[in-house]
């Protein structure tokens, strides 16, 4: 099956659950052992603009709605920022506070989910590599059984660490057989949940489409095309940024630097505030001051 485009790209995970609710909710449920069953889901998003394919910094996640109006943000990651944490956090903000307009009830507030699968490893400190799956909530920090509310909650699932830990079982275990190991004949012949073998059909037959494979290109062009802006930018920030800052000490070069990277994603990339921010780590306050000063 080495001819099998890759779940992991976007675009392709995308087109996968965009028009399949019953496999996105086969997904969370998997995800979500807890929590009771999804009886129905609807997909919000389920269009592609072409453009998208092109846009450097653009996530392609799916927003999905249960009949219970739980709102659900679901996100195939294969890049890492470096304000990832904040990043994850405003955007699932924004599931709460979007669902209020002037003069509604805090009370008709319905639980905001993310679910991000990520394609590598975000946890990297020693006492974190021995686990792969993991759920964020508001908890009290002494008693974090006690929590404040459901409102907000994050999913994490470290793709590669868990496939090298092979400590899931049952669904999820076949899901992230899926997605790690696609092109393995072997492998996925042993698969017997059924959402994940239709998930994998519809994957061939995805495969099989012309059109689709050269979109999905597109894409992973696209991609490469961010990775290699950002490198540039880093690398050429990393060195200025430095030499600016070596007389006033480490931290002070470091801060130098990631200005130097913001000015030079300013001046040669055309991305916006909020992506640069996100890209480098500081403030939108640091970037449009940066901007202004460039002027």
């Amino acid at each position: 099956m080495s001819n099998l485009l890759d779940p992991k790209n976007d675009y392709v995970f995308k087109r996968l659950f965009a028009d399949a609710p019953t496999l996105l909710a086969a997904l969370i449920d998997a995800i979500r052992p807890q929590a009771a069953p999804i009886a129905r889901l609807t997909v919000k998003d389920p269009t592609i603009d072409a453009e998208e394919l092109r846009g450097k910094y653009i996530v392609l996640d799916l927003l999905a709605e249960d009949t219970d109006g739980a709102q659900y943000n679901i996100e195939m990651q294969v890049r890492r920022y470096r304000a990832w944490g904040a990043r994850s956090a405003y955007y699932l903000a924004k599931l709460v506070t979007g669902q209020l307009v002037a003069g509604d009830d805090y009370g008709g507030l319905k639980p905001a989910i993310g679910i991000h699968l990520l394609d590598f490893d975000l946890f990297q400190d020693p006492a974190h590599r021995e686990q792969a799956i993991w759920c964020f909530e508001m908890c009290d920090a002494v008693t974090p059984t006690v929590t404040l509310g459901q409102e907000l909650q994050l999913n994490l699932i470290e793709l590669r660490k868990a496939d090298r830990l092979q400590r899931t079982t049952g669904a999820l275990s076949a899901w992230i057989a899926l997605f790690e190991h696609w092109q393995e004949d072997q492998t996925m012949s042993q698969i017997a949940n059924e959402p994940v073998r239709a998930a994998l059909d519809k994957l061939r037959h995805l495969s099989a489409d012309a059109e689709t494979r050269r979109l999905a290109f597109v894409r992973e062009r696209a991609l490469h095309d961010e990775r290699s802006l950002l490198k540039d930018a880093r690398e050429e920030g990393w060195e200025e940024g430095w030499e600016e800052g070596r007389e006033e000490g480490r931290e002070q070069g470091k801060a130098d630097a990631l200005r130097q990277i913001a000015m030079n994603l300013i001046r040669s990339s055309g991305l916006d505030d909020a992506t640069i921010a996100t890209a480098t780590g500081l403030s939108l306050t640091d970037i449009g001051a940066l901007r202004q000063q460039l002027q």
